[in-house]
């Protein structure tokens, strides 16, 4: 005899989030020698550090000549992984990792709305471009680099998880980013 009760579908166990235009402005400051700077938001870190002990994070980017940029931010600042993964390539790679019906994904370019409709859930920024925003479950207020990411996962903390409780400070089982606690 089979069990036909209706199985709720599982807590989402990764995010994945892209990172320029998300993480980031969007915007790239090139001088002669080439892509030199990208501007990436404030409080993000800490929000993801509030989400860290019930997901796996990680960052995925196109951006091949800019790699070490984010690199220096997401790896080396924050402690997260970052794959260089094709824009157009992102659902077979995740779905190579994780089960696609585990995944959070945030992402905000032309193509991201591909991936945004096989995952789990969907975040975009408030600027990110129409499709996406269209394909997203949950769409910022705010834009990429400008605490985008750290509205999202508030966000998610609130739907899935436990939410945030402003008026409690985080306790020791949060580790926080360590940049404002000098």
């Amino acid at each position: 005899m089979s069990d036909s009760t209706p199985h709720p579908a599982p807590k989402p166990s990764f995010f994945i989030l892209d990172v320029d235009g998300v993480m980031t402005s969007g915007t790239f400051f090139y001088s002669a020698e080439g892509k030199m700077l990208k501007v990436f938001g404030a409080d993000d870190h800490d929000a993801l550090s509030l989400l860290k002990p019930f997901m796996k994070i990680r960052f995925v980017t196109g951006d091949r000549k800019g790699f070490a940029i984010s690199q220096k931010r997401i790896v080396d600042d924050m402690g997260f992984e970052l794959d260089l993964v094709s824009t157009i390539r992102r659902v077979d790679w995740i779905a190579e990792r994780y089960p696609l019906d585990s995944v959070i994904y945030m992402g905000d370019g032309i193509f991201d709305h591909y991936v945004m409709r096989k995952v789990a859930y969907a975040l975009a920024p408030a600027n990110a471009d129409p499709m996406a925003k269209q394909a997203a479950h949950y769409v910022t207020a705010r834009p990429g680099g400008d605490r985008a990411v750290a509205e999202a996962c508030l966000h998610l903390l609130e739907r899935f998880f436990v939410p945030y409780d402003p008026l409690q400070l985080p306790g020791a089982q949060h580790k926080m980013s360590g940049e404002w606690t000098v």
